[in-house]
């Protein structure tokens, strides 16, 4: 049957399938694989080279094949994405943001997702209970806004958004946008997926094309195949390893070889998902024979056939050309944990007892948590539950704090059916929500105070300072579901479970074997309860209501159009020290209840970066007062005294998440640009679509030139154009002045946003024209 399978993907088709819906959800709307050949055919004559499979899915979706530059790297695409999907507290903004263009439905199939305000406290019962009590005003908005402008709406306890995406939305060759940045979860099923600010997502719902800068290329062989202890989460631990955080920064990172085959779609998923942690656009896979699988278990035969039929597109041409090529024999992987604090810092576990002690890392381990977007699929349950069985057999239960989060309903209600659920119960692990829960900082942790040094592992895909639990002394590792498991039962981060043993209550040695799992239900999967509401056919009845005195809403006003001068004698707000991701410059957390409302959101601008000034977080200078305060306090009481201001920053500023908070809170806030060492790809773009002006320093040792209390003028905005620097002149305190050039990365149409006072305010004076 394998052979068979192989001889279909190999075969080439003069006409694309036809009329296959997109999902089982919306049988209306159907997979354009046709645009995909017609547009390659033209691609092909005018670059007359083969193709990467990211290629051939990028170049498929293109607005006008015919006309548009493809240089990698260099040029901006336009695109016609096939979905929109939103989080929960991203989707606020972005509905709020779409109401203001004045359309009476979205132009997209587009989606909302309740995953991130519920807080994982005590269990999946009483947390989600709590959840809709206090989050009951946005839910209703939320539910509402969708029925009224035609969104699919998945309630809270649904799951988290990229499980219910691989589950119902995602199919090999799909272009997919989402308002969270680890939509390339959808990788796993060899869609190009990218994450991205809530203004790019609205450009899309409003009908208009999306644009993306021409991805470069980076090609991940695999060879060998996974055993033993080694997961798919090993494979990305080491990638991140290898290219850091942004590594990938502006390409797209495609598997291929003889590994692929290998892997399930789900472990392909988890994969793609944390490639988020090297700054790449997304990342993919080839179609495979176990995408057919895990498509045909998950209710969609029929994208199932289409994809087998349409496979040549849907892997690279033979002699495609990457920028970068890495080589990895997973036969010769062995399992990573990766931390703290940066998710690229890797460690085999072989290495991490002497790594530990080498870098005092503390070594008991207080909590281990498995589950979140990343590792949640029924395979990674059944691994884990298999490693947590054999040690329950023992006699042993869990020696650190366990949490176990499902990824999703329909995961929830088949590991509870076969009792995979149950066998964490009784090892000690307490299941939570369906929801993010901890991974984005919505965890009332009460083992550890703060500022208490500490160490936890979890499965998920990101570990900067404070994520999980808001203590800055969480030392936070990650590595696979089976290895917390495994180190949840001894206590020790130090512990290798390949090698070491655990001593039973009857005083006997205990060595865990390899873990196994079911990579699909030997039963089929179970839906559980129905989480879903569908946009109603008649919408006009349907009331949005946002109440003036609401502390979680806030409809929008749009900021003010570009002067036409030049930024004169600026005030540099704060030059921040090092690493400085989303979660510094907006933090999530308790800060996500006012993800719609950009006015009490704004109070947390900036407040866990380092101030160079002093080395602390959330304490500037006020430069015309001399008074120190909070950075937004500062930052208003410049904006309040007609003084804009600037932030200077060092490299990958903006990393993490795609939260347009952090672009859209320094907007609101008098800030003007954002002057840095480099950028992480949605932030910058983030910034461009407020209007605020993302610039680099030509030569980053001009970063040094700067002090806190200089005046920063920016010059040449009245000739702005495509590949011209702008000159920032700083005035010292001394009256000498300073001069140097600072890159910037807009075109034509992004100078336009600019001009406007943002990319909302030009749609909505297109709008108004039409």
């Amino acid at each position: 049957m394998r052979n068979a399978t192989r001889r279909i993907l190999t075969r080439g088709m003069a006409t694309a399938p036809q009329n296959v819906p997109m999902s089982r959800l919306e049988k209306d709307k159907f997979i354009n694989y046709q645009r995909i050949e017609d547009n390659l055919a033209i691609v092909r004559k005018r670059l007359n080279r083969p193709l990467t499979l990211s290629e051939k899915v990028v170049y498929g979706h293109l607005d006008d094949a015919a006309n548009q530059e493809i240089v990698r790297g260099q040029s901006y695409l336009n695109l016609r994405p096939d979905r929109v999907i939103c989080q929960d507290a991203t989707a606020q903004m972005a509905i709020l943001q779409f109401m203001s263009a004045g359309l009476p439905e979205v132009a997209c199939p587009s989606t909302v997702h309740c995953d991130h305000l519920i807080l994982a406290e005590n269990g999946s019962e009483s947390d989600l209970a709590r959840a809709k009590e206090i989050n009951g005003e946005v839910y209703n908005f939320l539910a509402t806004s969708s029925a009224k402008y035609g969104l699919g709406f998945w309630k809270p306890g649904s799951g988290i958004i990229h499980q219910i995406v691989i589950e119902n939305y995602a199919f090999p060759g799909a272009l997919i946008i989402g308002t969270d940045s680890h939509t390339p979860n959808a990788g796993g099923l060899g869609s190009v997926a990218v994450g991205v600010g809530g203004a790019d997502a609205v450009d899309v719902m409003v009908g208009l094309p999306w644009e993306l800068k021409c991805p470069k290329n980076i090609g991940v062989k695999l060879t060998g195949s996974l055993n033993g202890w080694t997961s798919p989460k090993d494979i990305i631990l080491e990638v991140a390893g290898i290219l850091t955080v942004k590594g990938g920064t502006g390409a797209i990172v495609e598997y291929f070889g003889p590994g692929v085959d290998t892997l399930s779609a789900t472990g392909m998923g988890t994969i793609c998902n944390m490639g988020a942690e090297i700054g790449a656009t997304t990342s993919l896979f080839p179609y495979t024979d176990r995408m057919g699988k895990y498509l045909r278990a998950t209710g969609r035969p029929e994208i199932a056939q289409a994809s087998a039929s349409f496979a040549n597109n849907l892997r690279a041409d033979e002699g495609a050309q990457y920028d970068q090529l890495i080589e990895i024999n997973l036969s010769e992987l062995e399992p990573r944990i990766n931390g703290p604090f940066t998710p690229d810092l890797m460690t085999p576990v072989s290495k991490m007892k002497e790594t530990a002690k080498k870098n005092d890392w503390p070594e008991k381990l207080h909590v281990g948590l498995i589950g979140s977007c990343t590792n949640s699929s029924y395979e990674d349950m059944t691994r884990a539950a298999n490693i947590a069985k054999e040690a329950l057999d023992a006699g042993l239960k869990v020696k650190s704090g366990f949490t176990i989060t499902p990824g999703s309903e329909q995961i929830r209600a088949t590991t509870e059916r076969d009792g995979i659920l149950e066998t964490f119960r009784k090892a000690g692990g307490v299941v939570m929500a369906n929801a993010c829960g901890p991974c984005i900082g919505q965890w009332a942790r009460h083992d550890v105070k703060k500022g208490e040094k500490n160490s936890i592992i979890t499965s998920y895909n990101r570990n900067f300072t404070g994520r999980n639990d808001g203590n800055p002394a969480t030392h936070a590792f990650i590595g696979s579901p089976e290895i917390v498991t495994a180190l949840a039962f001894s206590g020790q981060l130090t512990f290798n479970p390949m090698t070491d043993t655990i001593t039973t209550p009857d005083g006997k040695p205990f060595k865990f074997t390899p873990p196994f799992g079911d990579e699909l239900p030997i039963k089929g999967f179970d839906a559980g309860e129905n989480t879903y509401q569908a946009p109603p056919e008649v919408r006009s009845a349907v009331d949005v209501e946002v109440k003036p005195d609401s502390q979680r809403l806030q409809l929008l006003t749009p900021f003010k159009p570009w002067n036409g001068k030049d930024y004169k004698d600026s005030r540099v707000l704060i030059k921040v020290k090092g690493k400085c991701t989303t979660d510094h410059i907006s933090m999530a957390g308790p800060w996500l209840k006012y993800r719609g409302h950009l006015e009490n959101i704004s109070n947390n601008m900036l407040i866990g970066a380092i101030n160079i000034e002093n080395g602390e977080a959330n304490n500037v200078k006020n430069q015309e007062t001399g008074e120190w305060g909070a950075v937004p306090a500062v930052a208003q009481a410049y904006r309040d005294s007609g003084i804009s201001w600037v932030v200077i920053g060092d490299e990958n500023y903006g990393e993490g998440s795609s939260r347009e908070m952090a672009a859209m809170s320094p907007r609101f806030l008098g800030g003007v640009a954002i002057i840095v060492k480099s950028f992480a790809r949605i932030h910058e773009t983030n910034l461009k679509k407020q209007g605020m002006l993302p610039l680099t320093f030509t030569d980053p040792k001009d970063y040094d030139k700067v002090d806190p209390t200089d005046k920063v003028s920016i010059l040449g905005l009245d000739t702005f154009a495509e590949g011209k620097p702008l000159t920032v002149r700083l005035e010292k305190q001394n009256g000498e002045t300073v001069e140097f050039p600072v890159n910037h990365t807009f075109n034509p149409n992004q100078i336009k946003w600019f001009k406007a006072g943002s990319a909302l305010n030009e749609i909505a004076k297109n709008v108004a024209a039409q």
